[in-house]
């Protein structure tokens, strides 16, 4: 199983007026841990769209912990839980500074073309990618 892990350092403006990190701010830092995924494996996601197609989200599901707070670290580990030709299921957890987790996620993506947002075969596009998630994948 090959992961990618992100630090990062959490900033007052991700915080609401109770102290903890505010939960849209997850699904921000659950991209940045998927970029970092991705880049891991050596592609970009730039040139996925540079190449005319996109990847939505389709679907996030989140478990939270323990809130994470301002002035804490924490480390964002993302892996492929499957994929298939047309969809990959992101798994993440999210630990602080002291190895406590405060969230574990899925986020499914789809292949689309980005002109028409047609379901397009990830496999067919994007071989040698697809390949690398397939051996890259716990399933």
């Amino acid at each position: 199983m090959f992961v990618v892990e992100k630090e990062i350092e959490v900033r007052y403006a991700e915080t609401d007026q109770m102290g903890v990190v505010y939960h849209a701010n997850y699904l921000v830092w659950l991209e940045i841990g998927r970029t970092a995924f991705i880049s891991g494996l050596g592609y970009s996601y730039k040139e996925m769209e540079d190449a005319g197609t996109i990847a939505p989200i389709i679907k996030v599901t989140m478990s939270y912990k323990k809130p994470a707070k301002y002035g804490d670290t924490v480390t964002v580990k993302t892996w492929v839980k499957k994929t298939s030709p047309f969809r990959t299921i992101y798994a993440s957890e999210i630990f602080n500074q002291h190895n406590e987790l405060c969230l574990t996620a899925e986020c499914e993506a789809t292949c689309v073309d980005a002109k028409t947002f047609k379901l397009v075969s990830y496999k067919e596009r994007f071989p040698k990618w697809f390949e690398a998630y397939k051996n890259a994948a716990v399933e």
